[in-house]
């Protein structure tokens, strides 16, 4: 065990030292690593690609393990069912979506560019342009720490919501019950795309909304709107060092979203008259553009803003610590509610920090 700065391990760049760090590379040692913390009644916190957390400048004084197990086996593959394909949990998601692609495996295309482990995107039900892992994922198999047994989830079971799952919901400050082990997909096998439900999506593709594209057409253009918005990883793009989307889009009832103005945009979430709206705009039309708080009297001193491309993601512009980054949010937040009296809730694990 040695020390490690969690700021090394995250794409926001930010976090102090752990008190026990093990890198896990299979699942034996993954199961070890956890049993052998709970054993001495560590806290723990489980890191795969870091781009989900803002950890405290203090760190994290527990045992801290990185999912580093790679890998996947094709279980089966024909033209019937499709391919079932099992992914250890620590390897490269992006990594997953360019082979299925050039394999000709449908249905995570539109997943393009997302950064982070495998095992980590069930816990958020990780989705963008139209499409998240609910609608791909057929299984789960997790280390259940209060059983001391290895445990296996359907979709079903497994309760995805936006940005939701039990997994996520069975998780305390960064330290699940369930450890992801690794994560089963059904992919139907073809070079055309799952349907492409997104409209600023459609429209780069010149199709329908509801149609479908090749497959590999799809991925080059989530790779370029994502890269257009600092979100794909860029060690020279100072846009890129963040968690990622800080909030997520609101889901409120369908009368206080009247209550917006007409041109906000506004999304069916659910049988209930439940609405879905834009965290984005929201921010935008509360008077947070683009690079909101690079001024060096910013509450921030400069050192974190809103990204100069996209203002769901707060930005760490080279010497930020998680307070610089927490005093943007805060700041961004209290002007939306003062605003559209709505509140924003953060999308990553807030690690040893508050809100």
């Amino acid at each position: 065990m040695t020390q490690m700065l969690l700021s090394e391990l995250t794409t926001a760049a930010v976090g102090g030292p752990a008190g026990n760090y093990v890198e896990a590379r299979t699942e034996a040692e993954i199961i070890d690593a956890v049993r052998s913390a709970d054993a001495a009644g560590e806290k723990l916190l489980i890191i795969g690609g870091g781009s989900n957390l803002l950890i405290s400048d203090d760190g994290f004084p527990g045992t801290v393990v990185k999912i580093a197990s790679e890998g996947f086996a094709v279980n089966s593959e024909d033209s019937c069912g499709g391919v079932s394909v099992v992914v250890q949990a620590g390897h490269n998601w992006d990594a997953l979506v360019e082979h299925s692609v050039l394999h000709a495996w449908s249905g995570l295309e539109a997943l393009s560019g997302i950064p982070g482990a495998t095992g980590a995107t069930p816990v958020q039900n990780v989705g963008a342009y139209g499409a998240d892992v609910s609608q791909t994922i057929a299984a789960v198999r997790t280390w259940d720490r209060e059983r001391n047994a290895v445990q296996t989830f359907t979709n079903s079971e497994l309760k995805f919501g936006y940005r939701e799952s039990i997994l996520k919901q069975t998780t305390v400050e960064g330290s699940p019950r369930y450890v992801v082990l690794t994560v089963e997909f059904q992919l139907p096998l073809g070079r055309m795309s799952a349907p492409v439900r997104y409209a600023e999506l459609a429209r780069a593709l010149g199709v329908e909304a509801g149609k479908r594209a090749y497959s590999n057409d799809v991925r080059r253009e989530v790779l370029r709107l994502r890269g257009s918005k600092g979100m794909v990883l860029d060690a020279a793009d100072r846009d890129t060092y963040s968690t990622g989307s800080f909030f997520t889009n609101p889901i409120v009832p369908a009368d206080q979203a009247a209550g917006l103005p007409e041109n906000a945009p506004k999304y069916p979430a659910g049988s209930d008259g439940l609405v879905k709206l834009s965290a984005a705009w929201l921010i935008d039309q509360a008077g947070f553009g683009k690079g909101f708080g690079l001024e060096e009297s910013s509450v921030s001193g400069g050192r974190a803003s809103l990204s100069t491309k996209h203002t769901l993601a707060i930005t760490n512009r080279g010497s930020a610590s998680a307070e610089d980054m927490l005093a943007i949010a805060r700041e961004v937040r209290a002007g939306v509610v003062e605003r559209f009296g709505i509140e924003l809730h953060p999308e990553p694990l807030l690690i040893g920090v508050n809100l």
